[in-house]
C-alpha cells in the first residue's frame, strides 16, 4: 500500500443527476450533502474548466495545520457517467485516489443511517460503478441510507422519486450529519469518522 501525503488535497464528490427535475430525488442526496458543505465553506459551485462538473475549492477543519484543502464536486454528466468527470478532476488537482470521497445514496441501509468505508463493491449503484471502472475501488464512500422500495416498486423508480413527506421532515438533520461525517473523515481520518458516525 502506497503512503499518501497527508497534506495532499481531498476531492469530495456528491453523486446525483443534474437539473431541477432531479433535485429532490433520493438519488441526489450526494448533491444535497455537497451543497451544504459548500455553504459551510462559504463557496459557490462554478463550472469546472477541466471536467463536466461543478466545483468549489476551499478548506475544511480548524484554521491552521489541522485544516485540509478540499475540492467539492458535483458531476454534471448524469449518475451513470460520473467516473469521467471524477477522474478528470482527480488528475487536474493531483488528488490521490485514497483522498477521493464519494457521497451517495445506499439502498441496503435504512433511511438516514450513515456508513463510511474505504473501497469495496458498487452494490449495483451506477455512480459508483462508473467511478470504480474509471479509477479502481480504493476511494472512500459516505453511504447515506435511503432504504428499500416499498412493495413491488422498481429500484429505478424509487431512487428517482423525491423523499416522502415523512422523510423530508428529518432529511435536513440527516444531510447535516452527512456533511459532519465528511468533515470528520477529511480532518480526523476514517477510523475516527466511523466510530462517530457509523450506526
Amino acid at each position: 500500500m502506497t503512503t499518501v501525503d497527508a497534506g495532499a488535497p481531498w476531492l469530495v464528490v456528491g453523486l446525483g443527476n443534474p437539473g431541477p427535475g432531479y433535485a429532490g430525488n433520493r438519488h441526489n442526496v450526494g448533491f444535497m450533502v455537497a451543497d451544504l458543505l459548500a455553504e459551510r465553506m462559504g463557496g459557490k459551485f462554478k463550472r469546472a474548466a477541466k471536467a463536466q462538473a461543478q466545483v468549489v475549492e476551499g478548506r475544511i477543519g480548524p484554521a491552521g495545520p489541522g485544516s485540509r484543502r478540499v475540492i467539492l464536486a458535483k458531476p454534471m454528466s448524469y449518475m451513470n457517467l460520473s467516473g469521467g468527470p471524477v477522474v478528470a478532476l482527480r488528475d487536474f488537482y493531483k488528488v490521490p485516489t485514497a483522498h477521493v470521497v464519494a457521497v451517495h445514496d445506499e439502498l441496503d441501509i435504512d433511511f438516514g443511517v450513515l456508513r463510511l468505508k474505504l473501497g469495496g463493491g458498487d452494490n449495483g449503484h451506477n455512480g459508483l460503478k462508473s467511478m470504480t471502472k474509471a479509477m479502481g475501488s480504493d476511494y472512500h464512500r459516505v453511504r447515506f441510507g435511503i432504504g428499500r422500495p416499498p412493495g413491488r416498486m422498481q429500484v429505478a423508480d424509487f431512487v428517482l422519486k423525491d423523499f416522502s413527506g415523512a422523510e423530508r421532515k428529518e432529511l435536513g438533520y440527516f444531510v447535516d450529519r452527512g456533511a459532519d461525517s465528511v468533515e470528520c473523515l477529511v480532518t480526523e481520518g476514517l477510523e475516527r469518522a466511523q466510530s462517530a458516525y457509523n450506526s
